[in-house]
């Protein structure tokens, strides 16, 4: 028998560089990013739109995702700021050339 593996992101969206911030969980980051972009997402990142992924972690447990979101969330926003900056310091956005093929 197979065990299957899962993968799980955390990450974080932004509006622009320094802009508003936030932090999300899914199993499956294009899906997510394709719903973020094209509005289909009510809510915060729809109204402020949050649709640049500005960064992102990967877990095999969704706890262990949902813990560091729970945590991340407390954080200083310029603690947020940083962790992005020490990978991506423009800002860019990192799904900006992903192909969205939805089942």
């Amino acid at each position: 028998m197979f065990k299957t593996i899962h993968q799980y992101y955390l990450y974080l969206l932004s509006n622009k560089k320094n802009g508003t911030l936030y932090i999300g969980v899914t199993n499956n980051l294009e899906r997510r990013m394709f719903e973020h972009k094209n509005k289909l997402v009510e809510g915060f990142t729809k109204q402020y739109g949050l649709d640049i992924l500005v960064y992102f972690e990967t877990y095999q447990y969704i706890n262990d995702a949902i813990k560091r979101e729970k945590n991340m969330k407390k954080w200083k926003r310029q603690w947020k700021i940083n962790l992005i900056e020490k990978d991506n310091a423009s800002w860019i956005d990192l799904s900006a050339d992903w192909t969205y093929l939805m089942e």
